[in-house]
């Protein structure tokens, strides 16, 4: 993780539309959406109303009014792990999706119309970690960042980050920016500078069950008191809380195992 606030460093709105590449929105397929809401709307303070349902039951989650976040009902004879996804910008999402399939990825949903909301596709990089790519029209996207209950940063975690950081580079146009201290394999990606994504690779250490995959962090006001109430809530702890130079985080996951990391940012 490098600045947690580097998808967007104002602290706020942000209702303009991102510039290609730029992580723009993060997404969850459950099985259980109902008490999937519960957990999130008592953990992080969410609310949630219809959204899309191109494919299948689908809510937005919404922080004072505000949109944040994606939760969807996975078909019920798909046995299908549940993840946060996190979308990236594109200006024309049937260009990219062709990029990724020429990179070595694959384009698994789509390209499709979200109604008057936009356009996406879920696809996979060469490694097999899932993300999308949302071409805005009505919905641009998170619309509040820098406050609790807020996406906070997107990491990849993967084996090596040599040629997936490469796919990327090309699918997004990001700049890479590999991390040259000895032992720790990482690579922050920016666009015009800015960190927007990080990459990290772990090896051996990658969870078998898992694969590759992103992992979104969410601001948090406390860590420690987020997740006595995530597990009070029935999630699970993977990494106990733990202080870093970007804040004090923990890795965990809700009822359903979608992992993620809560984060009380540095100011």
């Amino acid at each position: 993780m490098t600045d947690a606030r580097g998808s967007d460093s104002r602290i706020g709105e942000t209702n303009a539309r991102r510039a290609p590449g730029t992580p723009c929105w993060v997404s969850l397929m459950v099985h259980g959406p109902a008490a999937t809401h519960d957990f999130y709307g008592a953990l992080f303070g969410w609310e949630f109303r219809p959204g899309p349902q191109q494919l299948g039951p689908y809510a937005r989650a919404l922080l004072d009014g505000r949109e944040v976040a994606g939760i969807g009902q996975l078909p019920p004879d798909r046995q299908l792990p549940t993840a946060w996804t996190p979308y990236f910008a594109s200006d024309d999402v049937n260009r990219t999706a062709d990029t990724v399939r020429l990179c070595g990825g694959t384009v698994g949903v789509g390209p499709l119309d979200a109604g008057e909301a936009g356009r996406m596709a879920l696809g996979s990089d060469p490694a097999g970690a899932v993300f999308g790519i949302w071409q805005a029209a009505a919905h641009l996207g998170t619309a509040v960042a820098g406050v609790p209950g807020t996406p906070a940063w997107n990491e990849l975690l993967t084996y090596e980050t040599t040629g997936v950081a490469k796919f990327y580079e090309t699918v997004f146009g990001f700049e890479l920016d590999p991390e040259t201290s000895a032992g720790r394999d990482h690579v922050t990606l920016r666009l015009a500078g800015r960190p927007v994504a990080g990459i990290q690779g772990v090896g051996d250490a990658l969870p078998r069950d898992r694969g590759a995959h992103w992992m979104t962090y969410f601001e948090v006001a406390d860590t420690d008191a987020s997740v006595e109430l995530l597990v009070g809530l029935g999630g699970h702890v993977l990494t106990p809380a733990e202080d870093t130079a970007h804040g004090r985080v923990a890795t965990v996951a809700d009822p359903e195992g979608a992992r993620f990391t809560v984060v009380r940012p540095l100011r």
